[in-house]
């Protein structure tokens, strides 16, 4: 019935998949703002917590470590456990926009606008 008409009806059906993957890509960003990852240094004495998409949400520091001759140590292990956390969001984003794309059928490597 549709013969007469050309492409139409794959035009419909690539609008339809486009849409579905934008609401993917929707959830997938909602998503990544709920998963958390946890970076810390100084075997556990600093910890930041951030989302998968890189915000920092919290950071833990043992009271062990405050000693005022000691104010150097204690910065770098809070940026270290910072870059850690934002490492491991990282790794989770991409870990994410993977799945993503496979679920899609997209090819391996394809860049995502998120």
């Amino acid at each position: 019935m549709l013969k007469g008409l050309g492409g139409l009806g794959d035009m419909a059906k690539m609008v339809k998949q486009a849409q579905e993957m934008q609401e993917k890509l929707a959830r997938m960003q909602e998503d990544l703002a709920n998963i958390t990852v946890t970076g810390e240094s100084g075997a556990g004495l600093v910890r930041a917590t951030a989302t998968a998409k890189g915000d920092l949400t919290a950071l833990s520091i043992d009271p062990s470590i405050f000693n005022p001759n000691d104010k150097e140590v204690v910065e770098d292990l809070i940026l270290a456990a910072i870059k850690d956390a934002q490492a491991r969001a990282a790794d989770r984003h991409r870990e994410e926009l993977q799945r993503l794309s496979e679920s899609l059928g997209l090819p391996p490597g394809i860049q995502l606008p998120i």
